[in-house]
Formats: structure tokens, sequence, C-alpha cells
């Protein structure tokens, strides 16, 4: 479950602009979602794998080019199909908690 619901927070993250790993991971962190590298980069090469991301490289005054991470079209229709999924997700688990 918590795989399924981290790619959801990915693909939120990126909704609205590309991004490095390292702003990804805080992103995450700031909303007390806890990962590391080492399980993040293999779940954003198969996101991208299957078409929901893609990447671009770009020149870093800091060291070497980075990646950013960024929606495809397919990523974003993804993401709607999440959402919706999780919506349904938690009002069915708020029904369940209001009537018992």
């Amino acid at each position: 479950m918590r795989k399924g619901v981290l790619e959801y927070c990915i693909l939120l993250v990126l909704q609205n602009k590309p991004q490095y790993v390292s702003d990804i991971i805080e992103n995450l962190e700031n909303s007390q979602m806890v990962v590391v590298e080492g399980t993040l980069y293999p779940m954003l090469t198969r996101l991208k794998n299957e078409g929901y991301l893609g990447y671009r490289w770009e020149e870093s005054i800091q060291g070497p080019p980075r990646k950013y991470y960024e929606l495809t079209e397919t990523g974003r229709l993804f993401l709607s199909e999440l959402e919706n999924a999780w919506n349904e997700l938690v009002d069915a688990v708020f029904h369940i908690n209001k009537h018992n």
C-alpha cells in the first residue's frame, strides 16, 4: 500500500513543474513522507519506463548536469486516475469509520 501511495505522491509533486531528485525528496519530507534516494530512483525509473515520466538534463553551476523529471501526458492521465481511486478509498474508509 505504501508503494502505491508513494507513487501517487511523487506524481503529485511533479504535476506543476519538473523537479530534480533532491527537490522531490525535500517536497515529500516536508509532507512527512520519508523516502530515501535508494527507494526513489528505482521508482522514478519504473514510472519513466511505463511512460508516466520524462526527464531532461539541465546544466548546473554546482557540478555535473542534473536530471529533472516531469510528468508526460500519459502521466497526467494516470495521476487523474490515481486521484479518483484515492478519493474513493478515503470516502470508503471515512464511511466505515463513521459507522463503526
